[in-house]
């Protein structure tokens, strides 16, 4: 029996409904929830991953065979959206061999709380995988808190590095620390600052905090703290190869609920910064 076009037409609609739509690179069937044997992925942040707020998934082939790994993926509900590899396009590892793959994190997600089980979703082989992931060095819960709390600490007050004072060597030289109210309702404690794996506040002395005490209200006044610096080693290589070292962690409490901060100079004054501490130290360029 010869069937109208209208019902030939609703049959083919009704059969490209129930295909499913897969993202590009993804494979075309479901992922599959398990790893070939020998092949072993773990979630890092190394020092040199944490200011430009990225990680890297590490995929180990313990298999005889070349493995090639396309799009890689992370998600979290910690995180506004997934995490996908700095560099896109395919790689290839050969027996016995680690792949590191740097992945560039979104935003926070706030409404969630700080413990859960990170993702990673890949192309391998040419097939799609997706399995639970350790963070091995369990970098993301503090992220998590340390992010969530400035983000509350930002609504009442802007903390910024507004200046830096370099000194000759043997005198402190300072940075100035401006904080401005917003105005929102809230309070805001800071106790203290961190010395930094570069800088510290008290010459000749164990390296500690340097105390702020400071704290905001919606009626309070801006206020500029100058906090004193001196160089804490003088080993070149510490400047050259710094990744924190002008990363300034501030103990704060946002209405009650304490933590840690982290403020970055910015990129001309960390410049300024670590010519000043090779001048200082006297391995400078002179």
């Amino acid at each position: 029996m010869k069937r109208p076009p209208v019902v030939l037409a609703a049959l083919a609609l009704l059969l490209t409904g129930c295909s499913a739509t897969v993202p590009p690179g993804s494979g075309t069937a479901e992922p599959s929830s398990a790893l070939p044997d020998g092949v072993e992925v773990t979630l890092v942040q190394l020092r040199a991953d944490v200011a430009p707020r990225q990680a890297q998934v590490q995929i180990v082939n313990g298999t005889d065979a070349a493995l090639e790994v396309g799009a890689v993926r992370v998600e979290d509900p910690r995180l506004a959206g997934p995490a996908e590899r700095v560099v896109p396009g395919d790689s290839r590892i050969a027996p016995g061999q680690t792949l590191d793959v740097r992945v560039q994190l979104p935003p926070v997600a706030c409404d969630v709380p700080d413990d859960a089980t990170p993702t990673v979703a890949l192309e391998l082989d040419g097939g799609d995988v997706a399995v639970p992931v350790v963070d091995t060095l369990g970098f993301l819960p503090p992220l998590h808190a340390r992010e969530c709390l400035a983000e509350n600490l930002a609504t009442v007050a802007d903390l910024e590095l507004t200046a830096f004072t370099p000194a000759p060597a043997g005198q402190l030289g300072s940075v100035v620390l401006s904080v401005v109210p917003t105005g929102a309702a809230g309070t805001v404690h800071l106790g203290a600052v961190d010395s930094t794996p570069l800088l510290m506040y008290v010459p000749d002395a164990p390296a500690s905090p340097h105390p702020l005490d400071v704290d905001v209200t919606p009626a309070s006044a801006p206020v500029e703290i100058a906090i004193p610096l001196v160089p804490q080693r003088c080993d070149p290589h510490v400047v050259q190869e710094d990744k924190r070292g002008t990363i300034f962690t501030i103990d704060v409490a946002v209405d009650g609920v304490a933590g840690e901060i982290d403020l970055a100079a910015p990129p001309e004054m960390k410049a300024r910064m670590l010519t000043w501490v090779a001048d200082w130290c006297g391995f400078g360029a002179g």
